[in-house]
């Protein structure tokens, strides 16, 4: 009996049997939030369509799935997460209802959970965590463990003079502080060592940080600080963290990264190898 006979002659459930590793293959595309995210950062502020690390396989199924909402082009499904999907992933938070800076194209749990429904399952999960104070600051509770730990590896206390969610607070911050993750510390009180000190300590939990200075801009001596996947960053907090992966100092000059040497890594990579 020829196959095509065969399965004309078995029962539906023995059908189900034989198409089901077909299924499964289907379902056992994999994304990985951490490097999504992390893509969404980096990516948008490259010069070419250069790749994140490790995100390329895990941003193409988010490409095909904006794709298949109609949201995306399908000449962009190449794991760029640049500008052309950050503006479809916008699209697609705009769909769901969110607006404003809920919906600037960085992804977080809840649309990307939406996004990858039958298409793909997440790993790696992230979340800025509650709303909550540290020094009398809004900050999230990702951002205030951060904070906690690079306090306890600097061996220096940590003063806050600018918290997140803090939007138009101080113009010269150009928006940085307008969502989660940024922060800013007084570093007049400070000695030079103490201020290396805090910037790397900061840039080990996984803060791109700078020492900035009163010649740099209309500022105090200060340390400045964003969070890196952070899903609450502000547009121009998300710029910050693709500069400071490209080497850069987060200023508008582009200028070269004026910090100390740091093995770039996020809170959850840090947590992970402590």
């Amino acid at each position: 009996m020829g196959r095509r006979g065969f399965l004309a002659v078995v029962p539906g459930a023995a059908v189900a049997a034989v198409l089901a590793p077909h299924v499964a293959t289907a379902s056992a595309a994999t994304a990985d939030m951490e490097l999504v995210v992390l893509a969404a950062q980096c990516d948008p502020v490259k010069a070419d369509t250069g790749l994140t690390p490790g995100a390329g396989p895990s941003v193409r199924l988010v490409e095909q799935a904006l794709v298949a909402e109609g949201m995306l082009a399908a000449q962009y499904v190449d794991g760029h997460f640049g500008t052309s999907t950050r503006t479809a992933y916008a699209r697609w938070q705009e769909s769901l209802g969110y607006a404003g800076s809920a919906a600037n194209g960085l992804p977080g749990r809840a649309s990307l959970t939406a996004l990858a429904q039958g298409r793909f399952t997440l790993t790696r999960l992230i979340g800025p965590g509650s709303r909550t104070s540290f020094r009398g600051f809004p900050f999230n509770t990702r951002t205030v463990a951060m904070l906690t730990e690079a306090q306890r590896l600097a061996g220096v206390s940590l003063v806050v003079e600018q918290g997140s969610y803090s939007p138009g607070q101080d113009p010269t911050s150009a928006g940085t502080h307008d969502g989660g993750g940024a922060v800013d510390l007084d570093a007049e009180a400070l000695t030079p060592a103490q201020r290396t000190a805090v910037v790397t300590a900061l840039r080990r939990v996984g803060f791109a940080a700078w020492l900035r200075k009163p010649t740099q801009g209309d500022w105090p001596l200060h340390v400045h600080g964003v969070a890196v996947n952070d899903t609450d960053l502000s547009t121009s907090a998300q710029k910050q963290v693709g500069q400071y992966h490209l080497g850069r100092n987060g200023l508008a000059n582009n200028g070269p990264d004026d910090g100390p040497q740091v093995t770039k890594v996020t809170w959850e990579q840090y947590s992970r190898a402590a």
